[in-house]
This record gives structure tokens, C-alpha cells and sequence, in this order.
């Protein structure tokens, strides 16, 4: 029995639009990059003792939105992404519970506010303030019921990165309340003085002020 000819495939355009070819590109380098633009892989965590706590290499997203449980064990939130660290903490004081998306467009914006201002790439100098932020000595009390008194101790890096954390969204959650600058903004700022250590940031001051007690 003679077969039937096979239809011929349709005709393809040789002039394939340009914005499909781009996505085709993009979509086959394996590059993950936050939010689509930065890379993670000239970033550098100078301090070896928070090498483990800084979870940049081998934690890569687009998002810094995972959904993960990093609540359920102790010690696994040093295992989330850092940058969606950022954005958690960013949900604080019972109006922000919960509301990841907003938190996650604030640090979107940050970003953008920090690469146009200082040209590096936001993710290094986000890192960088985090080294900085937190305090590397506190003091704790000791002595029971009565006597209480001072004990100078040495504070865990995993604190420190938490801290640190802490101070930068406390500082620029307290400097855009009632002010025209918008929270994005404020929190540029602050991580942009964290990082270069300069005194202007909240993080830095209270950081000086808990190691000098």
C-alpha cells in the first residue's frame, strides 16, 4: 500500500519577533538572578564567621519569597535566603503581619534606590551591612534574686546576623513613620550607611551603644 505524503510542517517566519528570541536566551542560561536582574555570583561574605549564617551561594531565588517552614527547627532560618530574611522582618507590628508581597515590592525598590545610587550590586551591599549591623559583644545579667550585675559575653554569629536584621528594618521603619520619604527609601538609606559603617544609620548607633555598655 502506497502511503499517504506527510502535510508539510507550516512555514516559520525568518523573522522571528525579537522579544520571544530575548525570553529563549534568557530562559536558557541558568543564571538564577533576584528579581530578574541581580546576580549572586560575585557576591562575597568578607566575615568567615558568618559564612554559614549569610545564606547567599547555594540559596539562590528570583523571589525572596520561598514559603519554607524555617521555623520548625531551631537553627534552620540560616538556611533562608537572606534577602527574604530582610523581607520577614519587614513584617512587623501587627498592621504589616503577613504581608509578604508588600514587603518583598520594599526591598524590590531598595534595591533599585541602592544600585542607582552606589552602582555595586544592591545584594553585596546588603550583605555588607549585615556584617556590620550587629554588635560582635553585649552583656548579659547574672546572679539570682538581689545582687544583679553585668557580664561582658561574646555574642554568636548567628545573633549577629539577626540583630542586624532587626536594627536595619527598625531604623528605617522608625525614620519613614511621618515622614514624606517612603519606607523603600528609608531603608536604602539605611543599608547603604550600615554598609559603608557610617554613624547616620540607626543599625550602626545602636550597635556602637550595645558594645559600649
Amino acid at each position: 500500500l502506497a502511503q499517504a505524503p506527510r502535510p508539510s510542517p507550516p512555514p516559520t517566519s525568518a523573522a522571528e519577533p525579537p522579544r520571544s528570541r530575548a525570553t529563549r536566551q534568557a530562559m536558557s542560561t541558568n543564571e538564577v538572578k533576584l528579581f530578574g536582574r541581580w546576580a549572586y555570583d560575585d557576591v562575597m561574605v568578607a566575615d568567615l564567621s558568618l559564612q554559614d549564617y549569610v545564606a547567599v551561594k547555594g540559596h539562590e531565588t528570583f523571589l525572596p519569597h520561598t514559603a519554607g517552614r524555617y521555623q520548625k527547627r531551631k537553627f534552620r532560618k540560616a538556611l533562608c535566603p537572606i534577602v527574604e530574611r530582610l523581607c520577614c522582618s519587614l513584617m512587623m507590628h501587627g498592621r504589616n503581619n503577613g504581608k509578604k508581597l508588600m514587603a518583598v515590592r520594599i526591598v524590590k525598590q531598595a534595591f533599585e534606590i541602592i544600585h542607582l545610587l552606589t552602582d555595586l550590586n544592591p545584594i553585596q551591599v546588603y550583605v555588607d551591612a549585615v556584617q556590620n549591623g550587629g554588635p560582635r559583644e553585649d552583656s548579659t545579667r547574672v546572679g539570682s534574686a538581689g545582687v544583679v550585675r553585668r557580664q561582658a559575653v561574646d555574642v554568636s554569629p548567628l545573633r549577629r546576623v539577626n540583630q542586624a536584621i532587626y536594627l536595619l528594618c527598625t531604623g528605617a521603619r522608625n525614620s519613614s513613620f511621618r515622614n514624606i520619604k517612603s519606607i523603600s527609601e528609608c531603608l536604602a538609606d539605611e543599608v547603604m550607611n550600615a554598609a559603608k559603617e557610617s554613624s547616620n544609620s540607626y543599625a550602626i548607633k545602636k550597635k556602637d551603644e550595645i558594645e559600649r555598655v
